[in-house]
């Protein structure tokens, strides 16, 4: 990735990530950990050409398709859907408020560049399977992307669609593991270990794949080597940081699903805009 490239996607993630603290903060709940983790991802898929989605036309027939199976990490995804011109990015700042089009999980049926409503944990890939099923039927070339949580991955369900993705070689289908280490309860490999995860993906016929989720270049090349990966779906394993960005939110399990005081909310601004000197 080119230097003046990776500058723009670096700045972009960061805006991602001071949506995500300013609409939990505005809101006065939701949840920045797992949001803050994905923001690089986010920034690739919907800024790097990864996703081939059109502002103008949310619903157009031949777009990517994504769908957000940790839905709790809808700040993430609104601030990026903002950015990248879906709504105003002014909406933000109405996060779970009533009467507003951003629910603390994602609704598909009101947010515009929202491909599936999420919430119950361990559905979302099942979602995208049959989105990835119904593209290979019809006939169709899009994509479908799925972003999952290391917590929900404990859930029998999210291996079902894992062994059903196999079956049916859906390879137009690219599942994103977000794997931060922590979920609401502390840390996964203390409350239901996941590892080894990519020799369970791998056994249950995955292409396997995997990058570090806050270095651009890493990102880029996984993501290319699923887009080439044929016959099979694929998994990219996101080694991330929950609460990536803001220091005392980060590795922190307690960030999982509060929003920021008002001192904590000045001092997470003012590392996030330091950000911009620094970078």
């Amino acid at each position: 990735m080119d230097i003046k490239k990776k500058q723009e996607l670096s700045e972009i993630a960061r805006r991602i990530r001071i949506g995500v603290v300013e609409s939990t903060n505005a809101a006065g709940c939701g949840h920045p950990g797992g949001s803050l983790s994905i923001a690089d991802v986010l920034a690739w898929l919907y800024f790097g050409g990864e996703m081939n989605v059109d502002p103008k036309d949310p619903r157009k027939e031949d777009r990517d398709r994504l769908v957000l199976s940790k839905g709790h990490a809808a700040p993430g995804l609104y601030s990026a859907l903002a950015l990248r011109g879906f709504f105003p990015k002014e909406d933000l700042y109405t996060l779970r408020k009533l009467g507003s089009h951003l629910q603390g999980h994602p609704n598909m049926h009101k947010t515009p560049g929202i491909d599936m409503s999420t919430g119950s944990l361990g559905q979302g890939i099942s979602a995208a399977c049959g989105m990835a099923e119904a593209a290979k039927l019809d006939g169709k070339d899009y994509r479908v992307y799925a972003i999952l949580g290391d917590g929900e991955s404990q859930e029998g369900q999210v291996w079902e669609a894992a062994m059903f993705a196999a079956h049916y070689k859906l390879d137009n289908l690219c599942a994103i593991l977000d794997l931060n280490g922590l979920q609401i309860d502390g840390k996964v490999s203390d409350v239901m270990n996941l590892e080894p995860v990519d020799k369970k993906f791998a056994a249950f016929g995955w292409h396997v794949f995997t990058c570090d989720a806050h270095d651009l270049d890493s990102v880029e090349k996984a993501f290319a080597d699923a887009r080439a990966a044929k016959g099979a779906p694929s998994v990219i394993i996101s080694r991330s940081v929950k609460g990536k960005g803001v220091s005392f939110m980060e590795n922190n399990a307690g960030w999982h699903g509060k929003a920021t005081k008002p001192e904590e909310f000045e001092k997470a601004m003012a590392e996030l805009n330091a950000e911009v000197h620094n970078g």
